[in-house]
């Protein structure tokens, strides 16, 4: 194993402390927690959280900041904040107005989630929860029942974010949210399995022309291995099972999520970004907004996942909104 670290139990709180010395006018962190909390508080609006396993990085604590998330906890890599984290993460942001939580669909993360709400109602913080599950790859998973939440919540804390930055109440930000989720499809492929420093060997195998199609963001199996391939078939497997899960109809409008996953050159991003927009142009399908570049990494793996929102005239304008954090700058 080649990681550029020093002790792999110190990783996650040495990697936190190297981020709020960065950016000190972005974030600063909970002292005693692995919370990163919004440095410039806006007391009038609902609070949104956020947070998971280390080793996505910038998710989720790249996110925290004006328009986006006002929390995030990180757990250690590839697990589940504890419910005492995610419990510190309610009350340091709670203004009165209410605290969202975003949750990927993974079993940890639900269960850890709703017990630091239940623990926020026994202190009369009022606490909703929507859960993210965009993989359109498989049903159930080595973590989950119920399809994975992976890189189109990143979709999910931008909109969420605007309408909470805008002055809407609990409800409405949650309905938003729930929206969001509705219209949101992800499916991602690897070239090469991540180490987890505590393990010290990479958590699968691939041959050298191997990939896995459909694999989650820790590594966990996919739908099927296969031979490499040019971009644009690979490409046009995983298009056709996002949009094969959703109607997309002609002239709708849609904004699309390149996401790398680590190890993938911004060049190789671009090319597949150019065949989504040929897939969509082909279709009559309007593409109003695309972000390309590591938003939900899985350490150090080679490979990407694709997003695609489907807009309407309020998901559209809220998405537009400006958005000003360490990973996400919009304006």
């Amino acid at each position: 194993m080649k990681k550029i670290i020093n002790n792999p139990e110190n990783v996650v709180n040495e990697m936190l402390e190297g981020m709020v010395k960065a950016h000190p006018d972005f974030i600063e962190r909970v002292e005693g927690f692995n919370v990163l909390i919004r440095k410039e508080k806006n007391n009038r609006k609902v609070a949104l959280v956020s947070g998971g396993g280390s080793g996505h990085e910038p998710s989720h604590g790249g996110f925290v900041g004006y328009g986006m998330l006002d929390g995030a906890i990180a757990g250690d890599v590839f697990t589940s904040p504890t419910p005492d984290q995610v419990f510190e993460a309610i009350k340091n942001v709670d203004c009165g107005k209410g605290v969202l939580l975003i949750i990927k669909n993974y079993t940890g993360d639900v269960m850890n989630f709703q017990m630091a709400a239940e623990l926020a109602d026994m202190e009369n913080i009022k606490v909703e929860s929507v859960v993210m599950n965009d993989d359109v790859a498989v049903e159930n998973s080595t973590y989950t029942t119920g399809r994975r939440g992976i890189a189109g919540t990143i979709f999910l804390h931008k909109i969420a974010g605007a309408a909470a930055e805008r002055g809407m109440e609990l409800k409405e930000v949650k309905r938003i949210a729930e929206k969001v989720i509705s219209n949101v499809r992800s499916m991602g492929m690897s070239l090469t399995p991540c180490t987890v420093p505590a393990a010290g060997k990479p958590g699968f195998e691939l041959g050298e022309n191997e990939i896995e199609v459909g694999l989650g963001i820790h590594g966990e199996p996919g739908t099927h291995k296969d031979k490499i391939m040019p971009a644009k078939d690979i490409v046009k497997h995983l298009m056709e099972k996002i949009l094969n899960d959703y109607s997309v109809s002609k002239d709708e409008e849609v904004a699309v999520l390149i996401n790398g996953l680590g190890g993938t050159p911004l060049m190789e991003l671009y090319i597949i970004n150019d065949e989504v927009n040929s897939i969509l142009g082909n279709k009559d399908i309007n593409i109003v907004k695309t972000y390309v570049g590591n938003y939900m990494t899985s350490l150090e793996m080679a490979g990407f996942s694709i997003s695609i929102l489907k807009l309407d005239d309020e998901l559209k304008e809220l998405l537009g909104d400006k958005a000003n954090t360490l990973a996400f700058k919009q304006f």
